[in-house]
């Protein structure tokens, strides 16, 4: 199986990576040449792509992990045409769900089959090949995907017809929401009250109240460093997906209101190149 990969962001890149160890790589591009020549310089060893529509003619699967609706479609655009019948786009970006099926519609017309994939697990997860990976779309290429996931994901699990991954997505990115204000709040508690830091980190995180975002940031946000990780910026493009989901289905969200807000007011502030844990600031 060649897999062509179109992406090579802080999430994609890694992902490529484990492509190439697992010697399905046949090739991979950015639109932007920066993250093209620190992919080349990391895998020096990687098949390089001269263009996506070059990339798109001369593989089975053609793995993208971009940002948002608009750049999907960029990207088609590009690439439909090229792309031979019988072949697969997995689609590991986090879109809106509507935006995933009408990819689907778009690719079917020319055989070829569409899963929207979105991945959960943070930087981590994509650097130690251990993402949980939620696939809606076409049930056979799904089937037919598993190599791949295989080379960088830890469970995959197929979710129903085009968008439901991008649906369940939603739903995790409610979830993460929810615990970074949780976490973030009672970290800037822990200050107030000037309880010993590194004792706290030890108890929470033993306790109930342990989570994969404490263990991972706890530390990090305490230190006020918030290099690695999530921009607010995409968090936020994904709450507003989320949204939406949930005034099309008359679901009423306690948590959305407020985190919306807040990672708004994080990014007014100029933290749109920070991880979503900086959120601790407003919270200060």
């Amino acid at each position: 199986m060649k897999v062509g990969w179109i992406g090579l962001g802080a999430m994609g890149g890694p992902m490529a990576g484990h492509l190439l160890a697992a010697g399905l790589l046949a090739g991979a591009w950015n639109r932007g040449e920066a993250r093209r020549a620190a992919f080349a310089e990391q895998y020096p060893h990687a098949p390089r792509a001269a263009s996506p529509e070059a990339l798109a003619g001369a593989v089975d699967v053609l793995a993208l992990c971009v940002s948002a609706d608009a750049d999907l479609a960029a990207v088609l655009d590009r690439v439909e045409s090229h792309l031979a019948p019988g072949s697969i786009v997995a689609d590991h970006s986090t879109v809106s769900p509507a935006a995933a099926r009408a990819a689907a519609e778009r690719l079917a017309s020319r055989d070829v089959a569409f899963v929207d994939a979105p991945v959960t697990g943070g930087v981590e997860g994509a650097k130690n090949g251990q993402l949980a990976i939620m696939a809606g779309g076409d049930a056979a290429a799904f089937e037919r995907l598993a190599p791949v996931f295989a080379a960088y994901g830890k469970v995959w699990r197929h979710l129903g017809p085009a968008g439901s991954g991008q649906s369940a997505k939603a739903v995790n990115q409610l979830i993460v929401a929810g615990i970074a204000e949780a976490v973030c709040e009672g970290l800037a508690l822990v200050e107030k009250l000037d309880l010993p830091q590194d004792a706290m980190l030890e108890l929470l995180g033993g306790g109930a109240a342990g989570n994969w975002f404490l263990d991972k940031r706890g530390r990090t946000m305490l230190d006020d460093a918030f290099e690695t990780g999530f921009d607010p910026a995409l968090l936020l493009k994904d709450l507003k997906i989320c949204s939406a989901l949930a005034e099309e289905t008359g679901f009423t969200s306690t948590v959305l209101p407020g985190a919306l807000a807040d990672y708004q007011r994080l990014i007014d502030a100029g933290q749109t190149g920070r991880d979503i844990s900086s959120l601790i600031r407003i919270k200060r």
